[in-house]
């Protein structure tokens, strides 16, 4: 007989920075969420698209993707209209982290929602990135679809026999400039000829 470890009865709180962090009972706190505070996926996020960017202030754009990844943006209760409009109320177009917990304050608030739960989720979403897609399932159709030895006409020219694109001599009519054509003098020759 194997002993299950004891259900835990009580929230997990974790105070940082002076934000209370709390998760589910009856669930051991997750690595991920436990190992990156609010401020660093700040940080994270303030950078992410701009190699010029220190991390210091965010953009609008940046704190959008944040919330659409942290899923505060849900389309229904919170939108990206609402985002906008409380971002703007800023009058700045980066605004650092101390704004920004004014922001969402005043999203919060004005949206019936706890300021603790955003910060939570904002937290706990992980590093930007690119989420929800599989990898590309290779099918019969695809296959068949790309198979350049059944292409007819125009696009039959476009490959060689082995099926690599020929660049733009498939898809361009390039004359030969070789030099040959009937009636061709070489300039040499034609300045000889004259007395």
């Amino acid at each position: 007989m194997s002993a299950e470890p004891p259900t835990q009865e009580v929230q997990n709180l974790k105070i940082e920075n002076g934000d209370v962090k709390t998760e589910a009972p009856g669930t051991p706190p997750s690595k991920e969420a436990s190992a990156v505070t609010f401020e660093e996926n700040f940080k994270v996020f303030a950078k992410f698209g701009d190699p010029k960017s220190d991390g210091k202030q965010i953009t609008l754009s940046n704190s959008d993707k944040w919330m659409k990844q942290a899923k505060v943006i849900d389309g229904k209760k919170i939108t990206t209209t609402d985002t906008g409009i409380y971002f703007k109320k800023l009058k700045s177009q980066k605004v650092a982290i101390v704004d920004y917990k004014k922001f969402l304050e005043d999203l919060a608030k004005n949206k019936k929602v706890e300021v603790v739960e955003i910060k939570n989720k904002l937290a706990g979403c992980g590093p930007p990135g690119h989420h929800g897609l599989g990898s590309v399932k290779v099918t019969s159709t695809v296959d068949r679809l790309t198979d350049t030895s059944k292409f007819t006409g125009t696009h039959k020219q476009r490959f060689d026999e082995t099926g690599k694109g020929k660049g733009i001599a498939g898809r361009k009519d390039l004359p030969d400039t070789s030099g040959y054509v009937s009636g061709y003098k070489n300039k040499d020759t034609f300045e000889k000829e004259k007395p």
